[in-house]
């Protein structure tokens, strides 16, 4: 722990010269005599880290949990898209099933493969606005039925998925993602991962608030008994911890049910039905019972110029979410921060499940998934093997679609009061960061603000001002122009990582090395720099050493 420990104190002394190491001065703080914490690489408060695994009935009840985590965006995603696309409620219950096959797949890619972390890859909210550019965009066309204009539009939009992966094969492949991290520091880090979670503001209580006697009670009951409850007794304190969310969904899932039953919900508005009912989606009488998803699905795809550029903006922002999302990740399952060349083979890997993904005909890509990493530091349990059992449900519940979609009917509100606690543990982790980096620096505090509050702002318009047929505020003749400029400014982590990089190097950067924090920072990017980079991120089954060198 303690080998890079020499750096961390050249703020609060007089130059190394004048004093021997092994006298500590005292940082001149009047009369006030707090400790002081030193930076810690690892987060030592986990109860499991990345490699250490719970107890076999302890990890599938965790790895549950992680998929009943994850299928909130999923369902999301499948209803915001395939209504507008002229699908009914078996379509969207094939869909969620090859959204569920495909997260179940690449997560078990990512996890043997790519980083090595314990990130579950589930379908990413960033290729929305390209998806509805293109449903949009085949709306005009005319079809004989609306059956035969969503198989249409599921084509084109494989199509697009299919060519637009190479950007990330080739990005991450010829390490030039890699090359771009070089130039993070701490300093960048901090408002990249806090706008990872703090961009999603959109997704808590306003979403928990479409129905507020569901959402608010889960909110305080996950609340109470996950944090206070654990203190009852030493021995309930790691169940408390670990299960409490599991429990809480359980609870107002059925009294959510009680109330549909009880015909509380039979004369509201549609809305509020659409929220509360937890038969609202007609997925259960709808669902195949099994189902492989199979290549080409729905048919060839179809290839079109204009689609493929909105979809390449997507896969670009969904590579600076990943970016992020992989930080906070190393940072909650106890290991140290992923190196370039991780980085680089990871999103190489994402360009390969986004082929995969247009190959299988889901509907959009995927990118690591931040509740799942708010997941791990909720249950202090970063454990990788976890979340590798967790694939197995998804692909389990994505082949036997009526048990899916017995899951899949949980109300959203319930899935939004999760994302009010998980969202935000993930944006803590990233405001962590600081402590690498002199926070009392002027230029720091200014690089810091202006990149948090322009990647939550830029991208707010851009959301406020893009109508549900994709199309955003960049408006010119040009349509592909306009595709990627509002995908890539509607997300917050891009724009964060943008504004970050160009003023953290730009301002000072040379004068300012060590309050940058890079003297902390730099041995972890290459990859002899520390000796922990190898333990964490190598690759399984002494696979690297069948590999040629130049593609590690």
């Amino acid at each position: 722990m303690v080998e890079t420990g020499h750096h961390h104190h050249h703020h609060h002394q007089p130059p190394p010269s004048q004093t021997p190491p092994s006298a500590v001065v005292a940082p001149p703080l009047g009369s006030a005599r707090g400790p002081l914490f030193p930076p810690a690489e690892q987060l030592l408060q986990l109860n499991y880290c990345i490699h250490s695994n719970p107890s076999l009935v302890q990890t599938v009840a965790l790895a549950f949990q992680h998929f009943v985590v994850m299928l909130g965006t999923t369902v999301l995603i499948a209803n915001t898209i395939v209504t507008p696309m002229g699908g009914g409620s078996g379509d969207r219950a094939r869909v969620i099933q090859s959204l569920l096959f495909m997260s179940g797949v690449n997560t078990l890619l990512q996890t043997w493969f790519g980083t090595r972390l314990p990130t579950v890859m589930g379908p990413s909210l960033s290729y929305v606005i390209s998806v509805l550019g293109i449903v949009n965009d085949i709306s005009g066309d005319t079809f004989p039925d609306d059956q035969h204009r969503f198989t249409h539009s599921i084509r084109a939009i494989q199509g697009a998925l299919i060519v637009s992966s190479f950007v990330n094969i080739i990005l991450g492949y010829s390490s030039a993602w890699g090359k771009l991290t070089r130039y993070f520091s701490p300093v960048i880090i901090v408002p990249a991962v806090c706008v990872v979670g703090l961009g999603l503001f959109a997704r808590g209580f306003p979403q928990l608030a479409n129905c507020i006697e569901i959402g608010l009670p889960m909110l305080i009951l996950l609340i109470v008994s996950q944090q206070y409850l654990q203190h009852i007794h030493s021995v309930a304190r790691p169940m408390v911890e670990r299960y409490a969310l599991l429990v809480c969904v359980g609870v107002v899932w059925a009294f959510a049910a009680i109330l549909t039953v009880a015909g509380a919900y039979n004369n509201v508005r549609e809305q509020t039905k659409l929220s509360c009912r937890t038969d609202r989606s007609y997925l259960m009488s709808s669902a195949p019972w099994i189902k492989i998803p199979y290549p080409f699905q729905w048919g060839t795809p179809i290839f079109r110029a204009s689609h493929v550029f909105g979809m390449m903006g997507a896969a670009l922002v969904s590579s600076a979410e990943s970016t992020g999302t992989f930080y906070a990740a190393a940072r909650l399952a106890g290991a140290t921060s992923p190196p370039a060349y991780v980085l680089s083979r990871s999103i190489g890997l994402q360009g390969i499940g986004q082929l995969l993904e247009g190959i299988f005909g889901s509907i959009v890509g995927t990118t690591a998934s931040v509740e799942n990493v708010g997941l791990l530091g909720l249950t202090r349990v970063g454990s990788r093997r976890v979340v590798q059992i967790s694939t197995v449900f998804m692909i389990f519940f994505s082949i036997f679609g009526k048990f899916g979609a017995f899951f899949a009917s949980i109300p959203l509100p319930i899935f939004a009061a999760i994302y009010c606690v998980l969202y935000g543990f993930v944006a803590a982790v990233g405001i962590s960061f600081i402590q690498f980096a002199n926070s009392n620096s002027m230029r720091n505090i200014y690089v810091l603000g202006v990149s948090l509050f322009l990647g939550i702002s830029i991208p707010q318009y851009f959301v406020m001002n893009t109508d549900m047929s994709g199309h955003g505020p960049v408006r010119t003749n040009a349509g592909w122009f306009n595709d990627i400029l509002n995908t890539i400014f509607s997300s917050p982590p891009a724009v964060a990582l943008i504004v970050g990089t160009l003023l953290d190097n730009t301002l000072e950067a040379h004068h300012s090395f060590e309050d940058r924090g890079l003297p902390w920072f730099v041995p972890f990017q290459r990859r002899e720099g520390d000796s922990r980079n190898e333990e964490f991120y190598s690759y399984p089954l002494r696979m690297n050493e069948y590999i040629p060198s130049r593609f590690l």
